[in-house]
């Protein structure tokens, strides 16, 4: 087996477990607040590749701040979006990130190509049809919108960061250490108690056990679908070419979509798996024939 058909078969797994982040999410958010599912998930994450940030380069490490604080947002967007509309649905819109990389071009005075308005028409109509058939546009879908947009913006930085990083993998962790951190702000600030005792033995009783409840899928989350995963899509992404992994990346909304069905029980009509592959052909033409990216571009999910 060559290694680039490797490198595919490796961004094929990359893909599915990333759908798979989707449904597990959705099925926390039951008992943990979005805050609290970032938090544990990067929290673990981080602690398992702490080692890449021993004698790291202080380059790198400026770098993983600057953009750990932008993926905080990203995920943030994200997983209050899925608080408030199906998993399939959220995976869909956030997906459209793969179109805000080369719109982003336009603020450098590059006008889209031809394949970019037919891409956009594709996304546009699969976005109307999905909606139609789960109901009117909501919030839930406007923070999922926001996700796209702040992923297509890290997509975009990472393309400059990730060329001039001394060493990959330190970059990636102090990211995910980042994220961490602002979620632990973002707990304290939000959601803490500062009252009597009983209020932070109430709350902190209260997400030990939503903890307990929802362990498989927090240790899934951060050590599988972030610590490993990252790990495999760096290395899949060094043996194909950036077309390949756009396309294998593409089909990440449909596996959510699939593990959606089987893990929650959400199912969409006809008219709904119409949108879902007019949104997934609309990225797959974004993405034909476009400028190579550098490995480990696109974003975790």
């Amino acid at each position: 087996m060559s290694h680039s058909l490797r490198g595919i078969l490796a961004l094929l797994v990359v893909t599915l477990v990333w759908g798979t982040t989707f449904p597990a999410m959705k099925a926390l958010t039951a008992g943990l607040t979005p805050a609290w599912i970032v938090l544990s998930r990067f929290a673990l994450a981080a602690v398992i590749l702490s080692p890449f940030l021993w004698r790291g380069a202080r380059s790198d490490l400026r770098s993983g701040l600057l953009l750990g604080l932008l993926l905080f947002f990203c995920y943030v967007f994200q997983v209050e979006g899925l608080a408030l509309t199906s998993s399939n649905r959220n995976a869909f819109i956030c997906g459209l990130n793969v179109l805000i990389v080369p719109l982003l071009g336009v603020l450098s005075g590059r006008p889209p190509e031809r394949r970019i308005w037919i891409a956009l028409a594709l996304a546009v109509s699969g976005l109307a049809a999905l909606c139609w058939d789960g109901g009117a546009w909501g919030f839930g879908d406007t923070l999922a919108l926001g996700a796209a947009l702040t992923f297509g913006l890290y997509i975009k930085m990472m393309e400059v960061h990730t060329r001039g990083a001394k060493r990959l993998m330190t970059l990636t962790a102090m990211q995910i250490a980042t994220v961490a951190a602002c979620a632990a702000v973002w707990v304290l600030v939000t959601e803490a108690p500062y009252g009597s005792m009983s209020d932070v033995s109430a709350y902190s009783h209260r997400i030990t056990a939503a903890l307990g409840h929802g362990a498989w899928g927090v240790i899934y989350l951060g050590v599988v679908a972030t610590a490993a995963i990252i790990s495999l899509q760096t290395w899949g992404q060094r043996h194909s070419t950036a077309n390949e992994a756009a396309v294998m990346y593409a089909f990440e909304p449909a596996a959510a979509a699939f593990f959606g069905y089987f893990w929650l029980g959400e199912t969409m009509t006809g008219r709904g798996w119409i949108g879902a592959a007019l949104l997934i052909s609309g990225m797959i033409v974004s993405q034909w024939n476009s400028e190579p990216r550098p490995e480990g571009a696109l974003v975790p999910e």
